[in-house]
Protein backbone atom coordinates (compact mmCIF):
# COMPACT_ATOMS: atom_id res chain seq x y z
CA UNK A 1 0.00 0.00 0.00
CA UNK A 2 1.34 3.36 -0.89
CA UNK A 3 -2.05 5.37 0.30
CA UNK A 4 -2.28 6.34 3.82
CA UNK A 5 -5.47 8.07 5.51
CA UNK A 6 -9.31 8.54 4.85
CA UNK A 7 -10.49 11.94 4.53
CA UNK A 8 -6.93 13.49 3.95
CA UNK A 9 -5.30 10.66 1.77
CA UNK A 10 -1.49 11.01 0.74
CA UNK A 11 -0.24 8.37 -1.56
CA UNK A 12 3.52 8.83 -2.02
CA UNK A 13 5.97 7.96 -5.05
CA UNK A 14 9.53 7.74 -6.28
CA UNK A 15 12.41 5.82 -5.25
CA UNK A 16 16.26 6.46 -3.89
CA UNK A 17 18.00 6.71 -7.01
CA UNK A 18 14.47 7.61 -9.15
CA UNK A 19 14.41 10.97 -10.92
CA UNK A 20 12.00 12.22 -7.78
CA UNK A 21 10.21 11.25 -4.60
CA UNK A 22 6.98 12.99 -3.82
CA UNK A 23 3.41 12.93 -2.76
CA UNK A 24 -0.24 13.27 -3.94
CA UNK A 25 -2.57 14.57 -1.55
CA UNK A 26 -6.55 14.35 -1.88
CA UNK A 27 -8.98 15.26 0.71
CA UNK A 28 -7.19 18.64 1.13
CA UNK A 29 -9.58 21.43 2.61
CA UNK A 30 -9.73 24.16 -0.09
CA UNK A 31 -9.21 28.21 1.15
CA UNK A 32 -5.99 26.81 3.33
CA UNK A 33 -3.30 29.03 2.61
CA UNK A 34 -0.66 27.20 1.57
CA UNK A 35 3.21 28.20 -0.50
CA UNK A 36 6.41 26.09 -0.46
CA UNK A 37 7.76 28.41 2.61
CA UNK A 38 4.99 26.22 5.02
CA UNK A 39 6.59 22.61 3.70
CA UNK A 40 10.59 23.50 2.69
CA UNK A 41 11.29 23.73 6.91
CA UNK A 42 10.18 20.20 7.74
CA UNK A 43 11.93 18.94 4.72
CA UNK A 44 15.11 20.83 5.49
CA UNK A 45 14.95 19.03 9.09
CA UNK A 46 15.12 15.57 7.27
CA UNK A 47 17.20 15.96 4.21
CA UNK A 48 20.50 14.43 4.57
CA UNK A 49 24.01 15.93 4.17
CA UNK A 50 23.58 18.45 6.94
CA UNK A 51 25.90 17.37 9.95
CA UNK A 52 28.77 14.85 10.95
CA UNK A 53 25.88 12.70 12.89
CA UNK A 54 23.88 12.13 9.63
CA UNK A 55 24.41 10.67 5.33
CA UNK A 56 26.33 13.22 3.33
CA UNK A 57 23.96 12.76 0.62
CA UNK A 58 23.76 15.80 -0.74
CA UNK A 59 19.82 16.82 -1.10
CA UNK A 60 18.66 20.41 -1.11
CA UNK A 61 15.26 18.79 -1.18
CA UNK A 62 13.53 21.17 -2.67
CA UNK A 63 9.99 21.03 -2.82
CA UNK A 64 7.81 22.21 -5.57
CA UNK A 65 3.69 22.38 -5.62
CA UNK A 66 2.34 20.82 -9.08
CA UNK A 67 -1.28 21.65 -8.57
CA UNK A 68 -4.11 22.04 -5.89
CA UNK A 69 -2.90 25.80 -5.30
CA UNK A 70 -4.11 28.97 -6.93
CA UNK A 71 -2.90 32.25 -6.12
CA UNK A 72 -1.82 30.94 -2.33
CA UNK A 73 -4.89 28.89 -1.19
CA UNK A 74 -5.89 25.25 -1.72
CA UNK A 75 -8.41 24.30 -4.08
CA UNK A 76 -9.53 21.30 -2.85
CA UNK A 77 -7.96 19.59 -5.89
CA UNK A 78 -5.16 17.39 -5.41
CA UNK A 79 -2.27 18.38 -4.23
CA UNK A 80 0.82 17.30 -5.74
CA UNK A 81 4.33 18.06 -4.33
CA UNK A 82 7.53 16.83 -6.29
CA UNK A 83 11.67 16.79 -4.75
CA UNK A 84 13.88 16.20 -7.27
CA UNK A 85 16.53 13.58 -6.47
CA UNK A 86 20.17 15.40 -7.44
CA UNK A 87 22.65 13.29 -5.76
CA UNK A 88 22.53 9.66 -6.49
CA UNK A 89 25.81 7.90 -6.28
CA UNK A 90 24.19 4.33 -7.79
CA UNK A 91 27.11 2.59 -8.47
CA UNK A 92 27.81 2.33 -5.11
CA UNK A 93 25.21 -0.89 -4.95
CA UNK A 94 27.30 -2.12 -7.67
CA UNK A 95 29.10 -4.58 -5.61
CA UNK A 96 25.54 -5.87 -3.97
CA UNK A 97 23.02 -6.04 -6.23
CA UNK A 98 22.84 -9.55 -6.03
CA UNK A 99 23.42 -9.39 -2.18
CA UNK A 100 20.83 -9.70 0.55
CA UNK A 101 21.48 -6.41 3.27
CA UNK A 102 20.94 -8.10 6.36
CA UNK A 103 18.60 -5.80 8.40
CA UNK A 104 17.24 -4.48 5.55
CA UNK A 105 13.79 -5.29 3.10
CA UNK A 106 15.80 -6.63 0.32
CA UNK A 107 15.45 -10.50 1.16
CA UNK A 108 11.59 -9.84 1.77
CA UNK A 109 11.50 -7.82 -0.64
CA UNK A 110 13.02 -10.27 -3.90
CA UNK A 111 11.01 -12.99 -2.22
CA UNK A 112 7.33 -11.17 -2.75
CA UNK A 113 7.68 -9.44 -6.16
CA UNK A 114 10.44 -11.65 -7.77
CA UNK A 115 12.37 -8.12 -8.52
CA UNK A 116 13.83 -5.21 -5.97
CA UNK A 117 15.98 -1.72 -7.01
CA UNK A 118 19.05 -2.90 -5.15
CA UNK A 119 20.03 0.87 -5.79
CA UNK A 120 19.83 2.33 -2.03
CA UNK A 121 16.60 -0.41 -1.57
CA UNK A 122 14.42 1.60 -3.66
CA UNK A 123 11.09 2.15 -1.73
CA UNK A 124 12.29 0.40 1.07
CA UNK A 125 14.66 3.46 1.63
CA UNK A 126 14.12 6.12 4.20
CA UNK A 127 14.18 8.49 1.17
CA UNK A 128 10.97 7.34 0.58
CA UNK A 129 9.83 9.45 3.66
CA UNK A 130 10.37 12.44 1.89
CA UNK A 131 6.58 12.35 0.48
CA UNK A 132 5.37 11.97 3.88
CA UNK A 133 7.27 14.71 5.24
CA UNK A 134 5.65 17.11 2.41
CA UNK A 135 2.09 15.75 3.60
CA UNK A 136 2.96 16.43 6.88
CA UNK A 137 3.73 20.08 6.53
CA UNK A 138 0.27 20.67 5.20
CA UNK A 139 -1.39 18.85 7.43
CA UNK A 140 0.94 20.89 10.28
CA UNK A 141 -0.29 23.77 8.11
CA UNK A 142 -4.16 22.85 8.68
CA UNK A 143 -3.49 21.79 12.67
CA UNK A 144 -2.38 24.64 13.49
CA UNK A 145 -5.30 26.70 12.16
CA UNK A 146 -7.44 25.18 14.94
CA UNK A 147 -4.57 25.63 17.44
CA UNK A 148 -2.74 22.23 17.34
CA UNK A 149 0.83 21.66 17.25
CA UNK A 150 2.85 18.57 16.72
CA UNK A 151 6.59 18.45 18.18
CA UNK A 152 9.29 16.13 18.25
CA UNK A 153 12.40 15.31 20.41
CA UNK A 154 15.13 12.75 21.12
CA UNK A 155 14.99 11.26 24.10
CA UNK A 156 18.18 8.29 23.93
CA UNK A 157 20.51 7.38 21.47
CA UNK A 158 21.96 3.87 22.38
CA UNK A 159 20.82 4.50 26.16
CA UNK A 160 22.66 7.75 26.09
CA UNK A 161 20.50 10.59 27.18
CA UNK A 162 22.64 13.75 26.99
CA UNK A 163 22.77 15.82 23.90
CA UNK A 164 26.71 16.12 23.89
CA UNK A 165 27.21 12.50 24.63
CA UNK A 166 24.72 11.56 22.26
CA UNK A 167 26.31 13.56 19.43
CA UNK A 168 29.58 11.51 20.37
CA UNK A 169 28.26 8.06 20.33
CA UNK A 170 26.61 8.52 16.92
CA UNK A 171 30.28 9.73 15.67
CA UNK A 172 31.95 6.83 17.21
CA UNK A 173 29.99 4.58 15.39
CA UNK A 174 30.33 5.81 12.08
CA UNK A 175 34.02 5.58 12.77
CA UNK A 176 33.54 2.21 13.98
CA UNK A 177 31.95 1.19 10.53
CA UNK A 178 28.31 0.39 12.64
CA UNK A 179 25.29 2.70 13.74
CA UNK A 180 23.58 3.00 16.62
CA UNK A 181 19.55 2.69 17.43
CA UNK A 182 17.59 5.29 19.90
CA UNK A 183 14.42 6.42 21.39
CA UNK A 184 12.52 9.52 20.25
CA UNK A 185 8.72 10.93 22.15
CA UNK A 186 6.51 13.38 19.66
CA UNK A 187 3.56 14.89 21.36
CA UNK A 188 0.41 16.93 19.82
CA UNK A 189 -0.97 19.73 22.13
CA UNK A 190 -3.83 21.67 21.76
CA UNK A 191 -6.28 18.14 20.65
CA UNK A 192 -9.74 18.79 21.27
CA UNK A 193 -11.65 16.12 23.41
CA UNK A 194 -13.68 13.32 20.95
CA UNK A 195 -10.98 12.92 18.10
CA UNK A 196 -10.60 9.01 17.11
CA UNK A 197 -13.59 6.19 17.39
CA UNK A 198 -14.46 3.55 19.76
CA UNK A 199 -13.97 -0.13 18.80
CA UNK A 200 -11.48 -0.43 15.68
CA UNK A 201 -11.15 3.00 14.61
CA UNK A 202 -9.15 4.06 17.71
CA UNK A 203 -7.25 7.02 17.52
CA UNK A 204 -4.17 5.40 19.47
CA UNK A 205 -4.12 2.31 17.35
CA UNK A 206 -4.08 4.46 14.48
CA UNK A 207 -1.13 6.26 15.50
CA UNK A 208 0.67 2.94 16.24
CA UNK A 209 -0.18 1.59 12.98
CA UNK A 210 1.16 5.18 11.23
CA UNK A 211 4.64 5.15 13.69
CA UNK A 212 5.09 1.16 12.75
CA UNK A 213 4.84 2.04 8.71
CA UNK A 214 7.92 4.20 9.10
CA UNK A 215 10.59 1.63 8.00
CA UNK A 216 13.01 2.13 11.45
CA UNK A 217 10.50 1.83 13.42
CA UNK A 218 10.48 -1.41 15.95
CA UNK A 219 8.31 -0.39 18.85
CA UNK A 220 5.69 2.30 20.15
CA UNK A 221 4.55 3.36 23.05
CA UNK A 222 1.27 5.65 23.78
CA UNK A 223 1.14 7.66 27.44
CA UNK A 224 3.52 5.43 29.89
CA UNK A 225 3.69 2.46 27.62
CA UNK A 226 5.14 -0.55 28.90
CA UNK A 227 5.83 0.75 32.14
CA UNK A 228 1.77 0.30 32.99
CA UNK A 229 2.64 -3.53 32.90
CA UNK A 230 4.36 -2.68 36.56
CA UNK A 231 1.95 -0.04 37.91
CA UNK A 232 -1.15 -0.67 40.76
CA UNK A 233 -4.08 0.42 38.97
CA UNK A 234 -4.79 3.18 41.19
CA UNK A 235 -1.12 4.94 40.17
CA UNK A 236 -2.03 4.11 36.49
CA UNK A 237 -5.44 5.76 36.36
CA UNK A 238 -5.81 9.63 35.40
CA UNK A 239 -8.03 10.75 38.11
CA UNK A 240 -10.02 14.11 37.56
CA UNK A 241 -10.88 17.26 39.69
CA UNK A 242 -13.41 19.89 39.06
CA UNK A 243 -10.40 21.79 37.04
CA UNK A 244 -9.48 18.56 35.26
CA UNK A 245 -7.02 15.36 34.92
CA UNK A 246 -4.13 14.98 37.86
CA UNK A 247 -1.82 13.08 35.74
CA UNK A 248 -1.85 11.98 31.68
CA UNK A 249 -0.39 8.02 32.06
CA UNK A 250 -3.10 7.44 29.11
CA UNK A 251 -0.86 9.90 26.62
CA UNK A 252 -3.82 11.98 26.12
CA UNK A 253 -6.48 8.95 25.13
CA UNK A 254 -8.97 7.19 26.67
CA UNK A 255 -11.01 4.40 25.08
CA UNK A 256 -9.21 5.62 21.62
CA UNK A 257 -10.36 8.91 22.02
CA UNK A 258 -8.55 11.87 22.68
CA UNK A 259 -9.45 13.08 26.38
CA UNK A 260 -8.09 16.93 25.42
CA UNK A 261 -5.03 16.33 27.04
CA UNK A 262 -1.57 16.12 25.20
CA UNK A 263 -1.20 12.91 23.12
CA UNK A 264 2.43 11.47 24.17
CA UNK A 265 3.92 8.89 21.60
CA UNK A 266 7.43 7.33 21.49
CA UNK A 267 9.13 5.67 19.57
CA UNK A 268 12.03 2.76 19.41
CA UNK A 269 14.03 3.15 16.45
CA UNK A 270 16.06 0.47 15.45
CA UNK A 271 20.05 0.87 14.34
CA UNK A 272 20.80 1.78 10.55
CA UNK A 273 21.01 -1.98 8.72
CA UNK A 274 23.19 -0.75 6.34
CA UNK A 275 26.92 -0.50 7.79
CA UNK A 276 30.16 -0.67 6.85
CA UNK A 277 31.25 -4.11 8.87
CA UNK A 278 31.87 -7.33 7.53
CA UNK A 279 28.28 -9.10 7.46
CA UNK A 280 27.24 -13.22 6.62
CA UNK A 281 24.72 -12.79 4.14
CA UNK A 282 23.45 -14.80 0.97
CA UNK A 283 22.88 -13.96 -2.75
CA UNK A 284 20.04 -14.06 -4.46
CA UNK A 285 21.08 -17.56 -5.86
CA UNK A 286 21.25 -18.98 -2.24
CA UNK A 287 25.15 -18.95 -1.86
CA UNK A 288 26.43 -17.67 1.39
CA UNK A 289 28.29 -15.10 1.15
CA UNK A 290 29.99 -11.83 3.04
CA UNK A 291 28.53 -7.97 2.53
CA UNK A 292 30.37 -5.03 3.53
CA UNK A 293 27.82 -1.86 2.74
CA UNK A 294 29.39 1.01 0.82
CA UNK A 295 27.86 4.19 -0.05
CA UNK A 296 26.75 6.66 2.23
CA UNK A 297 24.10 5.93 5.40
CA UNK A 298 23.46 7.61 8.34
CA UNK A 299 24.93 6.19 11.55
CA UNK A 300 21.51 6.75 13.32
CA UNK A 301 18.69 7.73 12.00
CA UNK A 302 16.71 9.25 15.28
CA UNK A 303 18.03 12.59 14.40
CA UNK A 304 16.34 12.62 10.81
CA UNK A 305 13.23 11.02 11.86
CA UNK A 306 11.74 13.38 14.10
CA UNK A 307 10.50 16.06 11.42
CA UNK A 308 8.91 11.69 9.74
CA UNK A 309 7.54 10.98 12.97
CA UNK A 310 5.96 14.25 13.26
CA UNK A 311 4.78 14.29 9.99
CA UNK A 312 2.66 10.89 10.50
CA UNK A 313 1.44 11.99 13.76
CA UNK A 314 0.28 15.23 12.07
CA UNK A 315 -1.39 13.28 9.64
CA UNK A 316 -3.46 10.77 11.79
CA UNK A 317 -4.30 13.86 14.03
CA UNK A 318 -5.63 15.67 10.59
CA UNK A 319 -7.43 12.52 9.52
CA UNK A 320 -9.52 12.43 12.69
CA UNK A 321 -9.89 15.80 12.54
CA UNK A 322 -12.02 16.02 9.38
CA UNK A 323 -13.63 12.87 10.56
CA UNK A 324 -15.08 14.64 13.54
CA UNK A 325 -15.82 17.44 11.37
CA UNK A 326 -18.13 15.37 9.84
CA UNK A 327 -20.68 15.27 12.77
CA UNK A 328 -20.62 18.80 13.54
Amino acid sequence: MNTFGKNFRITTFGESHGPAVGCIIDGCPARLALSTTDIQPLLDRRRPGTSPLVSARDETDTVEILSGVCEGKTTGAPVALLVRNQNMHSHDYEAIREKFRPGHADFTYQAKYGIRDYRGGGRSSGRETVGRVAAGAVALKFLAGRGIAVTGRILSVHNKTDPDKIAAEIIAARAAGDSVGGIAEILATGCPVGLGDPVFGKLDAAIAGAMMGIGAVKGVEIGDGFAVAAKFGSENNDQMTAAGFKSNHAGGILGGISSGQDIVVRIAVKPTPSIAKVQQTRDIHGNATEIRVGGRHDPCIVPRILPVAEAMLALVITDAVLEQEKYR
